[in-house]
């Protein structure tokens, strides 16, 4: 089997939360293969900006998941092991990148991308992420 290393963003605006469809019609969050030496943070901030031409900023961990599947290009099985981190978009401005094979994506309450969500950890990570990225921010806006 081969292991992947990936990491990716629950990237929110406000109360909404950007999810991505996939070559496949799966709804999807952002993300990507660690690779040329970076660090799991810096991979999740490209893959994001590259898959939605989001300019987002890190706000804390989200957690993991992993996942396999069989490669029919590979011609074998794949385990992904991602590392999440929960994002805050600077904007609303994005562009959903087709060359990389998405079909579409967008800002959705968090309720309504819920329902979108293909995979069910997927829905747990955002479900945990919001609640987590609402205390935080929360937590900011009393400080200020």
């Amino acid at each position: 089997m081969l292991f992947r290393n990936c990491a990716g963003g629950v990237v929110f605006y406000g109360d909404r939360v950007f999810i991505l469809k996939n070559e496949k019609g799966e709804w999807v969050l952002p993300k990507g293969k660690i690779r040329d030496g970076f660090l799991a943070h810096e991979t999740a901030v490209i893959r994001v900006k590259e898959e939605t031409g989001l300019e987002v900023s890190i706000i804390s961990t989200a957690g993991e998941t992993s996942y396999e599947f069989f490669s029919i290009t590979r011609g074998r099985p794949v385990c992904n092991e991602i590392i999440w981190y929960i994002m805050e978009a600077k904007n609303e401005d994005f562009v959903v990148n087709k060359d990389e094979g998405f079909k579409d994506g967008g800002f959705f309450d968090v309720e309504d991308a819920l329902k979108l969500i293909t995979y069910s950890q997927d829905k747990a990570l955002v479900s945990l992420s919001f609640k987590k990225y609402q205390k935080l921010r929360d937590r900011q806006i009393a400080y200020v």
